[in-house]
């Protein structure tokens, strides 16, 4: 099978595979490139006009400082971790040739919270989309940074969330297919 096909638009969707953030090689998306994706991004479902989302960028210069964060943040939250845990911060900071943290950014209206969380969903979705429309690989991860509120902190604000964090760069490997969910389980038919 030939992952995230762009020969249309419905192959593309049929095709999606994200990539992992450890097999991801250059070249990534320039500066210009990932405006694009964020454009294409906001372009979602948003009930209101609210544009109840954030996309912070996290440049390759800023890695070393976003690792330290996240050493920070997980050695504070978890006072007995082990230099292999640390270590996967590490990791967790430099893959990818890109990375965007995507915020739940809501906004005081009538629209409900739900609404605004599940449009910052599709606005990250959307990313992901752009992103392998232009020929690379994504993958969206959250993982315990998603929940820690240092490194929310670092982010945004405490009325916000981190929805996830979007690698973006070229496959250094073949993509694998990962299992997917069987239809007769996912899809039934209303009886009234």
């Amino acid at each position: 099978m030939t992952f995230n096909d762009r020969s249309t638009l419905l192959s593309h969707l049929k095709t999606r595979r994200s990539g992992k953030p450890r097999d991801m090689v250059a070249p990534g998306p320039s500066d210009a490139e990932i405006d694009d994706m964020i454009a294409i991004a906001a372009r979602t479902p948003d009930h209101g006009k609210l544009s109840p989302w954030r996309f912070v960028v996290i440049p390759r210069d800023r890695r070393a400082a976003f690792a330290a964060l996240l050493r920070g943040a997980y050695a504070d939250e978890n006072p007995d971790a082990t230099e292999p845990q640390l270590e996967a911060c590490d990791r967790f900071a430099q893959e990818g040739q890109a990375l965007i943290v995507v915020l739940s950014s809501p906004v005081e209206s009538h629209i409900p919270l739900w609404e605004q969380r599940m449009s910052t969903g599709a606005a990250t979705m959307n990313l992901l989309h752009a992103a392998h429309a232009m020929g690379y690989v994504a993958s969206w991860l959250t993982g315990w940074a998603a929940f820690s509120p240092r490194v929310r902190d670092a982010f945004g604000s405490a009325d916000e969330a981190i929805a996830g964090f979007v690698y973006i760069g070229s496959p250094g490997r073949p993509l694998d297919e990962r299992p997917r969910p069987d239809l007769a389980r996912v899809r039934t038919v209303w009886a009234g």
